[in-house]
């Protein structure tokens, strides 16, 4: 299977991306986690999935001019 640079990188973003959103959630449990999830650990968990969309959204427009040019 011949897969072209542009394809790794892609792949390799999107990873990263999805590995850092997995991090920030397991230390929002670890912060406010007490016997359940808390109303700031609510809040920030609506917050790092905002943070995760936009992030995403400026990625995929960053690669596709980067790899489009």
């Amino acid at each position: 299977m011949d897969v072209d640079r542009d394809t790794v990188v892609e792949i390799a973003v999107s990873v990263g991306a999805v590995a850092l959103f997995i991090a920030v959630i397991v230390v929002i449990g670890d912060v406010y986690n007490r016997g359940g999830l808390s109303t700031d650990g609510g809040m920030a968990l609506v917050g790092a999935i905002t943070g995760f969309v936009v992030l995403m959204s400026v990625l995929g427009l960053g690669l596709a001019y980067y790899l489009n040019r």
